[in-house]
């Protein structure tokens, strides 16, 4: 059996109550189109993990999908705050582990390395550590260093159900290319129990055999390919094309207040029946065309 699949069916692998780990940064190659289709399906209680905060967990949490976030802070850059994220906390109808952005990398890479724990410097005398041993204290631990005797920060590692990458290019077995900075991408994908790639370009396996050492995801964690172009919009994708400013200047306006947001879910989520209906609904090949990168200069 093939790992192609559409969108709508690699949703579909997620039950509710999954932990998914989402690849994105702020406004930077983040999971819209999942994001959007995760909603439609009616997925709820997950758990959502994610090195910095970013527009598709915002999206998520918005619309009553997560249940649990463990992130490193976020925003939606130079167009504001994550007020979905920040609404539910302060609503209590969110249960949020914010740590710093390094120790949830941590966590990631304790998980890649299948490790019990992993020690670290980060959070120790931070009001972050205060509050993480309140909600979270099945999560933070010390640990005595055998050689000096000093007593260490331990984090539990972070391995979640699924892990979904947007990435530039892949093969139909799920091998992936990551151009630009890649984060804790990395350490998602091996930490994860399996992975979905959502890719711009779908190319033969010969391609990414040619350059071996740009594979960053490996097929075999992959259970679904999805080949989707602008599936990261309106955020920007390295090499392909920029961010939506007019667009995210909208959703951020809409996140003001909850019937805002309503009605931008009504509109742009369940008032499209696919993501090929939402990018005509923002403008089609025009506005897209508009936003997709110089093929010398990269943006």
């Amino acid at each position: 059996m093939g790992k192609l699949a559409t969108l709508a069916e690699a949703v579909a692998s997620i039950p509710s109550g999954t932990h998914v780990a989402l690849s994105g940064f702020a406004i930077t190659r983040c999971n819209m189109a999942f994001a959007r289709e995760v909603i439609r399906q009616g997925i709820r209680g997950l758990t959502v993990s994610q090195c910095v905060g970013a527009m598709d967990a915002d999206l998520l949490v918005g619309a009553g999908a997560v249940e649990r976030m463990i992130y490193g802070g976020g925003s939606l850059d130079r167009f504001g705050r994550l007020n979905n994220v920040n609404r539910a906390i302060e609503s209590g109808t969110l249960i949020a582990e914010e740590y710093s952005s390094l120790s949830v990398a941590f966590r990631y890479l304790a998980g890649a390395l299948g490790l019990p724990f992993i020690p670290t410097r980060s959070l120790r005398g931070s009001d972050i550590l205060a509050r993480l041993q309140q909600i979270a204290p099945e999560n933070i631990g010390t640990v005595q260093d055998p050689f000096t005797g000093d007593e260490w920060l331990a984090l539990r590692p972070l391995v979640p159900d699924v892990a979904v990458v947007q990435v530039q290019v892949a093969d139909e077995e799920g091998n992936a290319w990551i151009f630009g900075p890649r984060w804790d991408n990395e350490e998602q994908v091996k930490a994860s129990q399996r992975v979905i790639v959502i890719t711009e370009q779908l190319v033969p396996t010969e391609i990414i055999r040619r350059d071996p050492e740009r594979t960053v995801i490996p097929g075999f964690k992959v259970s679904h390919v999805v080949h989707l172009p602008f599936s990261a919009h309106p955020t920007s994708v390295y090499r392909v094309y920029d961010y939506d400013a007019e667009h995210i200047r909208e959703y951020a306006a809409a996140t003001r207040t909850v019937e805002e947001f309503r009605a931008y879910l009504e509109k742009y989520v369940f008032g499209v029946q696919d993501h090929w209906e939402y990018l005509e609904l923002i403008g089609g090949m025009k506005r897209l065309t508009s936003l997709m990168a110089d093929p010398i200069l990269g943006y």
